[in-house]
């Protein structure tokens, strides 16, 4: 923040400076002075010096606001993801949270906090030079910048409250949108995309009129403003009416002083426009703030991650609603390091509620969950997810080539890397008949991959992160029986000397891994007692 400051100041005394020279000019005009090509010069030379230096804030300003966001995406996605499925916002207010509201902050960090200090630091230093003049003048200056403030306070208290409104309608209809667009296909299926259009044609009136509402508010504030300009000029104007008669005996300090009132309201208007920014950011924060206030998730960190693991469940119990069932009640078994476990059962049966819990998204409310001995609970959620590798039902591609999709899972990857993880997964198979093979540019979502190609996209991130523990979670839904046996084979060379725990409802993985758990069946309370 420092240099936009800095720079502000050296505006503003410039334009000073210029003010002075411009009053000696024209007191020249009339007659009571003697000034010529030089102030004429010098003053040009000041305003050109003074757009320069505005250009070169405006770069500092810029510069501050994308550091301050990208510093605030990166904590809020991180306390996110940190989260997972435990923040149980929809994805669209979770998107809502990151884009929009972060994107309204930097109008805080890039003009409130410079025009905050500009407008303590620059009328104090116009005044004082408008005292040397005349003493008379600095004071009207100084009253009239007390009441800078006291108008943007009394505004601003209807303002802040709009703001906050008009964030929440905003950050309602952002996260419906998104959802019901991600729901398309079962709101046509129900025959319901009409009446859903409505509601959220009513969500958008409602940010309609929170916005207006806003603008009138911000009309009224440069309103005040403007008043209390018109009212210091008519003060000073009264205290030197004689300079029009042509018998003020100081013309220049009176021409000085009046020239030094766009001077000093200048950072007060900026100051009064940065206001309703600040007002915007306090809206914005009302969610975020809590989000980015969290304590860290507690926990202990691994010296390094082993190479091999042990996984046990012990009479493991997990309840996400006290007026249901539970989705875990007394599970028990051990998977060894090279030993792959199949989850089988129906939905609901708890199968992705032990991928969760090895993935520090759940806590588990009784038994015991252990990695080589280390309870899970102890250690941070994402140290667990440091030791695994997921690869769920749907993989997510990004618009980007393939080879930087799959060097996502482990950014620092050199080529060499990444194309051997390609050639395991299979994917080098189809890349090799595209255009530009790895580096070939696929759409957001897999435009332009099939479902099967996109999975095994996400199997050749697994490879790369090259972990002891792999979990799959139906890795083979929606995909016909040639893909799915392309994708089994691919996931069953992954999981060779690893500890592996896939939750499936396919018959054909059953022939491709080892040992079984029918969570769902009624004998399996044994088998999960036995620990086998």
């Amino acid at each position: 923040m420092i240099p936009p400051i800095l720079l502000g100041l050296g505006i503003v005394a410039c334009g000073v400076a210029q003010a002075f020279l411009i009053a000696r000019l024209l007191a020249t005009l009339l007659g009571r002075a003697d000034a010529g090509w030089a102030e004429l010069i010098a003053a040009g030379v000041l305003a050109l010096a003074m757009a320069a230096l505005g250009m070169a804030q405006e770069r500092a300003q810029i510069a501050a606001g994308e550091e301050a966001k990208a510093r605030l995406r990166d904590a809020a996605f991180g306390r996110l993801l940190a989260a997972g499925p435990a923040d149980e916002r929809a994805v669209g207010e979770k998107s809502a949270l990151v884009v929009e509201r972060i994107e309204v902050l930097e109008g805080y960090f890039a003009r409130w906090l410079p025009a905050a200090a500009l407008a303590l630091l620059a009328p104090l230093m116009v005044a004082g030079v408008a005292m040397l003049a005349d003493p008379v003048s600095g004071l009207i200056l100084l009253g009239a910048g007390l009441m800078v403030p006291v108008a943007q306070a009394i505004s601003g208290i209807g303002a802040g409250v709009a703001s906050r409104r008009q964030f929440a309608a905003l950050q309602r209809l952002s996260g419906r949108f998104l959802d019901r667009m991600r729901g398309l296909p079962v709101l046509v299926l129900f025959n319901q995309q009409q009446a859903e259009a409505g509601r959220l044609a009513a969500a958008a009136e409602e940010l309609r009129s929170r916005t207006m509402r806003v603008l009138r508010l911000a009309f009224v504030a440069t309103g005040a403003m403007e008043l209390i300009v018109a009212i210091a000029l008519a003060s000073l104007a009264y205290r030197h009416g004689h300079l029009v008669a042509g018998t003020h005996p100081a013309p220049v300090e009176a021409l000085f002083c009046l020239l030094l009132v766009p001077v000093f309201f200048a950072p007060l208007r900026a100051f009064s426009a940065a206001y309703h920014e600040q007002l915007s950011a306090r809206g914005a924060a009302a969610d975020l703030a809590p989000l980015l206030g969290a304590p860290e998730p507690a926990g202990l960190l691994l010296e390094e991650v082993p190479p091999k693991v042990t996984v046990t469940f012990h009479e493991v119990r997990l309840s996400y609603d006290a007026s249901r069932a539970p989705a875990l009640d007394g599970l028990s078994f051990r998977v060894l390091p090279g030993e792959t476990l199949l989850l089988t059962g129906p939905s609901g049966s708890g199968k992705t509620s032990v991928l969760r819990i090895l993935m520090g998204f759940r806590r588990p409310d009784g038994g015991r969950v252990a990695i080589n001995g280390h309870d899970v609970t102890l250690l941070k959620p994402a140290e667990l997810r440091r030791l695994s590798s997921y690869v769920g039902q749907r993989a997510h591609v990004f618009r980007a080539t393939i080879r930087e999709n799959i060097r996502f899972a482990r950014p620092e990857a050199d080529d060499a890397a990444v194309e051997a993880a390609a050639r395991a997964a299979q994917v080098a198979e189809f890349a090799d008949a595209l255009p530009q093979g790895l580096d070939t540019l696929v759409g957001e979502g897999g435009f332009g991959l099939s479902g099967g190609q996109a999975q095994r996209v996400a199997v050749a991130r697994a490879f790369l992160r090259d972990t002891p523990l792999i979990l799959l979670d139906e890795p083979t839904s929606h995909l016909d029986p040639g893909t799915e046996a392309a994708v089994l084979d691919a996931l069953r060379r992954l999981c060779v000397g690893r500890t592996a725990i896939v939750a499936t409802h396919a018959r054909a993985a059953r022939g491709y891994f080892g040992r079984t758990l029918d969570l769902g069946a009624a004998g399996a309370a044994a088998d999960r007692m036995a620990g086998n």
